[in-house]
């Protein structure tokens, strides 16, 4: 993942290494600092650099020979001590400035390859930089990308976060004083001896034997001064620009946890001033400003690459995602119209609400996460249109139909009708009772009532009681609702105007008479799980097989499973509504 200052990605908690390149023959110096929630490292052992390379935890250590033109740590997350809350990665340089170093990059690899780079741009002639830091949220760890200079060096940037911090040339001094000072685990100034020497006089209290620590005069001591925060925006979970709370005149990049270092000019003048880099706009002939042509160019390069990781992200981990926060936050950091974003992606949502439409209607039940995810891409893409409603209207009649199937059934008020104390009646509407006799079929109309323990049915001059335990199953079929049983009768068929809704309720009746309303989570028979239904989709392109149609598509069993075929990829197929309907009508 390529971050932009003020990005942050997640992180696997295992071994990472953490690589800094360049392309020049200066040698930089990686250091990495352990610090707790205040911000503060808890004593100069947390401070991981060329003369500690190792923490006492295992979880940094400096690699002394990295390759040339590199500096490497490697950082085990699952070694990081509970009191730590970020390990901030930085660097300095003795001989030149950081914007001296060209192509100065961070890459942070994972076992099997690199999972995020930084390329460091906008760099000052500083000679300490902080690269970024690794931070907890929600139990996960996640890297934020910074590249903030430190025009101090690297005792400005220790003194910082609390390293104990001794001026250049303080080891002479002490030796000529009479005085005693304590002991400073940190020493830190330019080794004396050739320029040559890798070795730097910033050594820690374990380098020496308990009795010959060399003592010094500590100096005043520079520690961060603990100042309450500026408070956060109106909406602090939304990554964005917003304008700074100190210098009000521009705009602060606040990236959902606090604000970052990454500013930009608040342009008021929107008319004859690019809002995104400030400069004038370009006159129209006939009036107006035409676009800025720096930015345009910029902006479709960049939207050309967001547009495919959108995309993954859309039919990978969904809108739902942390990954499909940051794809959001990436395009506002570049302070791209998040319309123009949907725009781009109106298509690829097009065909995922279609895909998850006929994914959540394979194995004939839409459950609740479905449904919302569903809504959730209609809503993050503001997608519309004809289309997008009747997709809307299936899944929430789709929905509706799986609760009644699963015993959330409504209770009706029957006053004129003769109930047990603890029967409720579920269902009650008009009804043709439908016998075949040797003559033809004989309609019969009158009223079809559901209870929670039996089935009526009552006509002019007829009626018909079924108990639950009597009936074996329920199903529409043309237009009606069958009902197989094994009282003397046997079965009947119901004629009525929703067959699919009566269908559903009276097997949802059913399923509560008899124990059988399955529990929270749990699939029945006709469950296809989710890799047999990717593996058809990409076998089939995701189009009917049939006539190529996109849309309104169902997951169709060959061989049908009334027939015994099976929820395998082989016995599964897609087909558009049409098509699916005439094969049913051909069955």
């Amino acid at each position: 993942m390529e971050l932009r200052k003020g990005a942050h990605a997640p992180v696997p908690t295992s071994l990472l290494a953490v690589v800094v390149s360049w392309r020049s023959a200066h040698a930089v110096d990686a250091h990495a600092l352990l610090v707790t929630e205040s911000g503060l490292v808890r004593g100069d052992r947390d401070f991981v650099f060329f003369n500690a390379p190792r923490h006492a935890s295992q979880a940094v250590t400096l690699d002394q020979e990295p390759a040339p033109g590199t500096a490497r740590l490697s950082v085990s997350l699952p070694r990081t001590e509970s009191e730590v809350a970020r390990i901030v990665i930085s660097a300095s340089l003795d001989d030149a400035t950081f914007d001296q170093l060209p192509d100065l990059t961070l890459t942070v690899h994972a076992a099997d390859g690199p999972i995020a780079r930084f390329t460091i741009d906008g760099i000052e002639d500083v000679q300490a930089m902080m690269f970024g830091e690794f931070y907890r949220r929600d139990g996960q760890w996640r890297f934020r990308a910074i590249g903030q200079g430190w025009a101090g060096g690297l005792a400005g940037l220790a003194t910082e976060f609390g390293v104990t911090v001794d001026e250049p040339g303080a080891g002479r001094a002490a030796t000529e004083s009479s005085t005693p000072a304590r002991p400073t685990h940190a020493v830190m100034g330019r080794y004396e001896g050739s320029p040559d020497q890798r070795h730097r006089a910033v050594t820690p209290a374990a380098a020496y034997p308990l009795d010959e620590v060399p003592t010094t005069h500590a100096p005043a001591l520079t520690r961060r001064v603990i100042e309450v925060p500026p408070p956060p925006p109106p909406d602090p979970e939304l990554a964005d620009w917003h304008p700074d709370p100190e210098t009000p005149d521009q705009l602060r990049w606040w990236d959902g946890d606090e604000w970052t270092s990454s500013v930009h000019p608040h342009i008021h003048d929107h008319r004859t001033r690019c809002t995104r880099c400030g400069n004038p706009l370009r006159r129209k002939l006939f009036g107006g400003h035409g676009p800025c042509k720096n930015c345009a160019e910029e902006i479709e390069e960049f939207l050309t690459h967001w547009r495919n990781r959108a995309r993954r992200v859309l039919t990978g981990p969904g809108t739902m995602s942390q990954e499909w926060t940051e794809v959001w936050a990436a395009l506002r950091f570049q302070r791209i119209d998040e319309e123009r974003g949907r725009t781009l992606l109106r298509d690829a949502g097009l065909t995922q609400v279609e895909r998850m439409v006929a994914f959540a209607f394979a194995d004939g039940e839409v459950f609740a996460d479905e449904l919302d995810a569903f809504e959730h891409v209609v809503s993050e893409l503001a997608l519309s249109g004809a289309i997008v409603e009747d997709l809307r209207r299936r899944m929430h009649r789709g929905r509706t139909l799986s609760r009644l199937r699963a015993g959330e059934l409504p209770t009706l008020n029957t006053p004129g009708l003769h109930l047990d104390p603890d029967e409720r009646v579920h269902l009650d509407l008009p009804a043709v009772h439908i016998r075949m006799l040797a003559r033809g079929p004989r309609n019969t109309e009158g009223r079809l009532i559901g209870s929670s323990k039996k089935l009526r049915f009552v006509g002019d001059g007829t009626g018909i009681e079924l108990p639950w335990n009597r009936v074996v199953s329920v199903h529409p079929e043309h237009g009606t609702v069958v009902l197989a049983a094994t009282s003397a009768r046997g079965g009947a068929t119901f004629g009525v105007t929703d067959p699919d809704y009566v269908a559903a309720a009276l097997e949802g009746a059913l399923r509560v008479s008899k124990r059988l309303v399955l529990t929270p989570g749990q699939l029945d028979s006709r469950s296809i799980p989710q890799d047999v239904k990717a593996q058809v989709w990409q076998r089939d392109g995701g189009a009917c097989v049939e006539c190529g149609d996109g849309h309104y598509l169902e997951f169709d069993h060959i061989i049908p499973l009334s027939r015994g075929g099976a929820t395998s990829a082989t016995n599964l197929q897609i087909l558009c509504r049409a098509c699916n309907r005439a094969k049913g009508a051909r069955i």
